[in-house]
């Protein structure tokens, strides 16, 4: 590991795609990024109390701090903060040709393969330049290793050390053209690498170069090809949340406060009664009379406030006053108004939405915890990862964890949930949520999923159809708003309340180089119906219909258990702007599709 600069990378990238242990090229050199221990001291400290309590919950750590990655100097004499990167992998190709193999058999190129050892002190092999080689080995818990290259060719309990070559007998670079070769005549190819039944590479030495040298840990899963570059090289584990203000916690502050008196409450009376006094009134006046009883009821149980993090965030936003957002000097933080209905609603068509609200300001905060291979981990529903669920560590002993905070704006809707229950015991819409679920569980059994039950719950038919509607409206907002669909991300909502479940639609944009946005996006909350329009038209017909809306995710030959119908061509987006990687999307709930008519939410648009 070099202490000179080689390379700059966004402070948000490193949160996102290149975080410790994710695999990077440089302008000179391939490299693996360093763990938290080789970053900079005395980096900038990000406050969010919500994420740092989730995050102590998660991992254990006692008192988590967040810290923000160290930018780029604004000044040229400025100190210069950075990130540590170890030179990964350590076998190379050497940039030539010769070496024709003994057999006589044609090839179209040969090149000899070096370990770093072998090299000069100028970083080349007998004076030819070298590239490191794209294949490496791993594990779905995040291990990365050189490939054995001369166990691979020879077997287990090779003693020959002999020259490597790689040979290449296409154009193509496909696994299939490639043979790794002895100078001793052993020869395979380099496809039985990626045969993993075989177990070609051996099981995992649980190597983490990111953390140093020596910081192999225990493993028993089997080594997997790898191409460095691959989009399967690197999944974070990103925990964000919103600065909303917690309703939940400063109502079980006002009922703790007030506990002696209101521990004998049990009922909307009582409370009544107790609302008499002066004192108890004024504490519970910005409180509703239901939040009022469950925090009661809570302290009773012995529960405390600590409630998913999606909870907090629906509390929140549902509790924004009506206006326009001029009522009040903003706050950068969290700046919510409730539109009156007659300045969005006009027609028919949003009957089932219950409320619009337009975020003027918003502040998210993410960290990263984590990371996987090959294989990504995402949250449920309510935000949260699974108790058990695996994750390379970005530190040998993390004290704190990397964090960048975004701001920016968003539109919030909400649809009504005595609509949204009709919807769901609709015969139609019975029997389309039993053909999603089945893919649900078939997907879950190809993961290796004993007997197939769900190591996961299917997240249910209204959040599959909130899902849906967000990626619709998506791609109608970003054609009006000034921002592009990859910009806007979403937040999908339902979640348990005093008077039964709740759901809604956030999406916002932001960015952590701004104070805000300059209201594109949050001024379109005026024209929701005519998006809501725009998007049920243009999702009632894909380009590959009727392949796409006759699809059926319980008995897909092609493996897209996770889909209903639902493809490139209509409902899927960006990634970035996804919170479920494109997974539980169908069409057939949200609007009428081909050859499924009567399982939508929505009646079908002119």
């Amino acid at each position: 590991m070099s202490r000179r600069a080689h390379g700059q990378l966004r402070q948000s990238q490193v949160i996102t795609t290149y975080g410790p242990g994710a695999l990077i090229d440089l302008p000179k050199h391939s490299a693996i990024i360093g763990g938290l221990e080789t970053w900079s001291k005395g980096l900038d400290e990000v406050v969010e109390t919500r994420l740092a309590h989730k995050l102590r919950r998660m991992t254990g750590v006692p008192a988590p701090r967040l810290c923000a990655p160290p930018p780029s100097p604004n000044e040229p004499w400025a100190a210069r903060r950075g990130i540590g990167a170890w030179r990964f992998p350590e076998w190379f190709v050497v940039q030539e040709d010769g070496g024709r193999p003994s057999s006589g058999e044609p090839r179209d190129r040969s090149r000899r393969l070096a370990h770093r050892k072998a090299l000069d002190e100028r970083g080349r092999f007998e004076k030819l330049p070298v590239v490191p080689t794209r294949f490496v080995r791993a594990c779905p818990r995040g291990h990365v290793d050189d490939l054995d290259w001369r166990g691979f060719v020879h077997g287990a309990g090779h003693v020959c050390r002999r020259q490597l070559w790689l040979d290449e007998r296409g154009t193509t670079g496909d696994l299939a053209d490639l043979f790794i070769r002895c100078e001793c005549g052993r020869t395979r190819p380099l496809y039985e690498a990626a045969e993993l039944d075989q177990n070609p590479l051996g099981n995992c030495r649980g190597a983490r170069p990111w953390l140093g040298r020596n910081t192999n840990e225990d493993c028993n899963q089997r080594s997997r090809l790898l191409i460095r570059t691959a989009s399967n090289a690197y999944f974070p584990q990103i925990v964000s949340v919103l600065s909303l203000p917690d309703r939940g916690t400063a109502v079980d502050n006002a009922v703790g406060e007030r506990w002696d008196d209101l521990q004998i409450v049990d009922d909307a009376a009582e409370l009544a009664f107790m609302k008499r006094k002066p004192a108890i009134a004024a504490a519970l006046d910005p409180f509703d009379d239901d939040e009022t009883l469950d925090a009661i009821r809570r302290r009773r149980r012995g529960r405390s406030s600590d409630r998913p993090v999606k909870q907090v965030e629906l509390d929140a936003l549902l509790a924004a006053p009506e206006g326009f957002g001029d009522d009040v000097t903003i706050d950068p933080d969290f700046h919510a108004r409730r539109l009156p209905s007659d300045a969005w609603r006009r027609s028919e068509l949003g009957g089932g939405m219950a409320s619009v609200i337009q975020l003027h300001r918003l502040r998210e905060v993410q960290a990263l915890v984590g990371f996987t291979r090959f294989e990504a981990v995402t949250p449920d529903i309510h935000g949260e990862y699974d108790t058990d669920v695996e994750r390379a560590a970005i530190a040998l002993d993390p004290e704190w964890f990397p964090a960048v905070e975004n701001r920016g704006e968003g539109v919030f809707v909400q649809l009504r949930t005595d609509s949204v229950d009709a919807w769901s015991r609709r015969p139609a819409v019975e029997r389309r949520l039993a053909d999603l679920a089945r893919g649900h569980n078939a997907w879950t059994e190809s993961r290796g999923t004993p007997g197939g039950q769900p190591a996961r719950p299917f997240p249910g038919g209204p959040y599959v159809l909130l899902h849906t509607l967000s990626h619709l409206l998506i791609q109608s907002l970003a054609m009006r708003c000034g921002y592009p669909a990859s910009s806007i991300r979403e937040r999908i909502y339902a979640e348990p309340g005093p008077a039964g479940e709740r759901f809604g639609i956030l999406l916002y944009t932001g960015g952590p180089d701004a104070e805000g946005t300059l209201g594109g996006l949050v001024q379109q909350a005026r024209h929701i119906e005519d998006h809501l329009a725009d998007a049920l038209r243009a999702g009632a017909l894909c380009s590959n219909d009727p392949i796409c809306a006759q699809h059926e995710p319980g008995r897909s030959l092609e493996r897209r258990w996770l889909h209903g119908a639902a493809c490139h061509g209509c409902t899927l987006i960006s990634e970035t702007s996804c919170e479920m990687r494109n997974d539980y999307l169908d069409r057939a709930l949200a609007v009428p599709v081909l050859g499924l008519e009567d399982a939508a939410f929505f009646p079908r648009t002119a």
